[in-house]
């Protein structure tokens, strides 16, 4: 279905002939499967080894090589020579030729296998309402008409149109398709727009992308290559060979070469024929052969033999240059067009990143008693691992970061405030996110932080496994601080609560906008003592000026937590919890590009 963004929740059902509450039936399944076809990536057809391998000699330049050393070989045999001297100049340029094919071979067939890793993003299994039961099935068994639940940290298996929401909101992390820094808020209102884009189509969940908050349910519209993953798939293959600037320049070098060196051998023939009944050769016909030999033998030496090798190697060396990158080059040649690149031009949405957040600088409040003291601090690391350091304002590493209170505070507010997951992938061997990236970076900080209390802490972190490390304080926090209630993020209020409950204390930790936090808060945790002080007009001055300085000059991105001490008993937030705070400090994050 192409247009179901366009159409409302029931036009979509009735277009499969679904009902919401029950599914789609066991002989629906059977028929949509024939009709739609398996929610699969069809493989591309591979090139023949062969095809490759000729494919390295298709070129004016090597062909004309090969028929050097074949003429070299020829003539070495008619002079009677032979061992090593008939064959080392042929087989030097044989050589040459065989490390030049087997490099382009090698890189072509990497860049097929990379093709092939598009589907590591199709989801493994999905949660689907069928005869009116829900089942967890495998992805590649869903067909149009499926109503699937989809929750944070699931990969969505299929294109969908959204039917219903399950919780206050859904964010989607859809940067593979749009390159979009930040999540994607979902909706079931139908869109209008004509010649809709993906960022149009805020009511379908595309395949391959990952619910980072929110719970809802949505009805199967594509699979397998109808999908937006799929759309990728197909414009990788149907890109058109363009001959690089290298391949045309070389390729007019060859065509030139190869004119003049003919030019030159049937010259020297022609001017050598009054020589051809010369005694000396012993006939006409011998002197004619005598002449054409050196002919060849001049065009052999006018052949650049080492060209294609120290091209080939150059091109190599970028390649793998490049590779180190993550970078896919599915031909040789093209790594020298993008030498020849003068102007890349980008879209703003951060198509250039990784995706990957981290907390940079952190600002709370020192003391006030010799007026309003900030004090900024420095967090080192760039990637969701939990390894880095905590600087003070002139660059000393803080030992134990955990001992300050507002830091101490903003680790609790860090990993509690908080839906995300953070965890290890043995298979990749790094650290990977479940959720939004701004939380994953707030839970990385609280690890970097640590935890009060232990004199060898940072060392005895080190100790853990990578599995146990990657959120070992977060779920300290979690055992010392038990949920009780959650008022999710919305746009308006631009923030987010949640109560915990600890040793019969009720405590709201706050995270959000740092506009809508400090117009809430009405005091300030102070980092030397730990105290609560009122918050002023200066102070909030000041917290405003720094705020601004680091979303305008310093471009991050900026978060304000907080906190709130609540009546004894309440096991229920409500909108009217969310004043009277306090303020902890601001978390300010950088949005990471390729390395």
């Amino acid at each position: 279905m192409e247009d179901a963004y366009a159409r409302s929740v029931s036009e979509v059902l009735d277009f499969f002939g679904v009902d919401s509450s029950k599914g789609l039936t066991d002989f629906q399944v059977s028929q949509h499967a024939r009709l739609y076809g398996k929610n699969v990536l069809p493989e591309e057809e591979r090139t023949p080894f062969w095809k490759l391998v000729f494919k390295q000699f298709d070129d004016l330049l090597v062909k004309i090589l090969i028929a050097a050393a074949l003429v070299s070989f020829l003539l070495a045999l008619i002079n009677g020579e032979t061992g090593l001297i008939a064959f080392l100049e042929p087989s030097v340029i044989l050589m040459i030729l065989a490390a030049n094919a087997a490099v382009g071979v090698i890189t072509e067939t990497n860049a097929e296998k990379a093709l092939e890793e598009l589907r590591a993003y199709q989801a493994d299994i999905a949660t689907v309402l069928r005869n009116g039961c829900f089942s967890i099935l495998p992805a590649t068994e869903l067909v149009p008409g499926d109503i699937v639940e989809v929750s944070v940290g699931c990969k969505i298996p299929a294109d969908m149109r959204m039917i219903e929401m399950l919780s206050g909101q859904l964010r989607v992390d859809q940067a593979i398709l749009t390159g979009e820094s930040s999540s994607v808020e979902k909706d079931l209102e139908s869109t209008i727009a004509t010649n809709a884009v993906y960022q149009d189509k805020t009511n379908i969940l595309f395949s391959g992308t990952v619910v980072v908050a929110g719970r809802a349910r949505a009805v199967v519209i594509g699979v397998g290559a109808n999908t937006a993953m799929g759309s990728i798939r197909d414009s990788m293959l149907r890109t058109d060979d363009e001959a690089t600037p290298l391949k045309k320049k070389l390729d007019e070098f060859g065509t030139f070469l190869a004119k003049v060196i003919a030019g030159i051998c049937v010259l020297v023939w022609i001017v050598n024929i009054g020589h051809f009944r010369d005694p000396a050769h012993g006939g006409f016909l011998r002197g004619a052969i005598h002449y054409f030999k050196i002919a060849v033998a001049l065009a052999v030496a006018a052949i650049p033999e080492g060209l294609p090798a120290v091209v080939t190697t150059c091109l190599a060396l970028g390649t793998k240059r490049m590779a180190r990158l993550n970078a896919i080059v599915r031909s040789l040649p093209s790594v020298e067009t993008l030498g020849c690149t003068t102007v890349i031009c980008s879209d703003k949405t951060g198509t250039l990143t990784t995706n990957m957040m981290s907390v940079s600088k952190i600002c709370v409040v020192h003391s006030i008693k010799n007026g309003p003291e900030v004090a900024e601090f420095g967090v080192s690391g760039t990637t969701y691992a939990p390894e880095g350091f905590i600087f003070d304002n002139t660059g000393v590493q803080l030992e134990f970061p955990a001992q300050l209170p507002c830091l101490l505070h903003l680790a609790m507010c860090s990993a509690l405030c908080n839906e995300s997951l953070l965890q290890y992938n043995p298979d990749k061997g790094n650290y990977e996110k479940i959720g939004e990236s701004t939380e994953v970076a707030l839970r990385v900080l609280a690890e970097k932080v640590g935890l009060p209390g232990f004199d060898s802490m940072p060392s005895a972190l080190n100790m853990l496994s990578k599995h146990e490390r990657a959120s070992y304080c977060n779920h300290y926090w979690e055992n010392q601080f038990k949920k009780v209630s959650v008022l999710e993020f919305s746009r308006d209020r631009k923030m987010m609560s949640v109560l915990c409950n600890h040793k019969q204390m009720e405590i709201m930790f706050s995270k959000g906008a740092p506009e809508s936090i400090i117009s809430r808060c009405t005091n300030i945790l102070c980092n030397n003592d730990g105290s609560t002080i009122p918050m002023d007009a200066t102070l909030r001055a000041e917290l405003d000026s720094r705020f601004n300085s680091f979303a305008g000059k310093e471009t991050l991105r900026c978060l304000a937590l907080a906190l709130k001490i609540m009546p004894m008993g309440q096991q229920i937030l409500s909108f009217d919890d969310e004043k009277d705070l306090t303020f902890i400090g601001l978390a300010c994050l950088i949005h990471h590009g390729r390395k």
